[in-house]
């Protein structure tokens, strides 16, 4: 009889999906084309950041940081592409094969292996993201889950890091999130400024949990035809217009 099915396992089936996705789009995608999102990156830029990434996750998750230098590697079109499947797969292949309690390297320190999963897919999401918008498709990934977790990963972990590394400086008055095709919603508060009430929201953003994903990302803004926003829309800029994410 299998095993049943994990939330590791769906995780990492899901970053395979997205890995595919960006691989399929990389080899019909024009090398030299510039990524918008990602200012003066051209697609090969892009392609030599994620698959540096993926290699110096894999590491991590191996309890070795290389110090992830992310874009050396072949700049020629084909040997591009087929360096890209090589570190994708290996790096499936590390987390597939460590058990989620392995003992390995997180951002914040010591920590699981099983850190690697949400935090390469939501990367591998963004970055696909990036290169859909690079080539004018649109994103092949409409499932909301992945994004709302997503959302979840930069309130939870990547925001309050960024505060803790002096990358962003803290903000007064929370805002929430509030997904409408999942029932998600996050309160986005500066660490150590706990929210006892929740008419102390300054602001509200309302939308499909990719377009919040994609606007704490900074890869679209409120003005985005799917989202809707209430409240203190100053205060809701001064809060996005921080380094929420690394």
């Amino acid at each position: 009889m299998p095993a049943p099915r994990t939330r590791a396992d769906a995780t990492l089936d899901a970053l395979a999906r997205a890995q595919e996705a960006f691989a399929t789009l990389l080899d019909a995608a024009d090398p030299d084309a510039p990524v918008p999102a990602c200012g003066i990156w051209t697609v090969t830029d892009l392609a030599l950041h994620l698959g540096g990434v993926h290699t110096w996750a894999a590491g991590m998750a191996r309890g070795t940081d290389d110090g992830g230098d992310d874009r050396t590697g072949p700049r020629e079109p084909a040997a591009l592409r087929a360096t890209y499947r090589a570190q994708a797969a290996d790096l499936l292949a590390t987390l597939r094969a460590l058990p989620a309690d392995a003992p390995g390297l997180t951002l914040n320190g010591p920590g699981p292996a099983s850190f690697w999963h949400r935090r390469q897919l939501h990367e591998t999401l963004v970055h696909l993201h990036d290169l859909a918008d690079a080539t004018g498709v649109p994103h092949p990934v409409t499932d909301p889950t992945p994004w709302a977790d997503a959302v979840d990963e930069v309130v939870t972990v990547l925001a309050p890091r960024q505060v803790r590394l002096g990358r962003a400086t803290p903000w007064v008055a929370p805002v929430r999130l509030t997904a409408t095709d999942l029932p998600c919603a996050w309160t986005l508060a500066s660490p150590g400024r706990p929210v006892a009430d929740e008419d102390a929201v300054a602001a509200t953003v309302t939308g499909p949990a990719a377009a919040l994903a994609l606007l704490l990302w900074g890869r679209t803004t409120t003005a985005d035809p799917r989202l809707a926003v209430s409240g203190d829309a100053e205060t809701l800029a001064d809060v996005l217009g921080r380094a929420l994410t690394p």
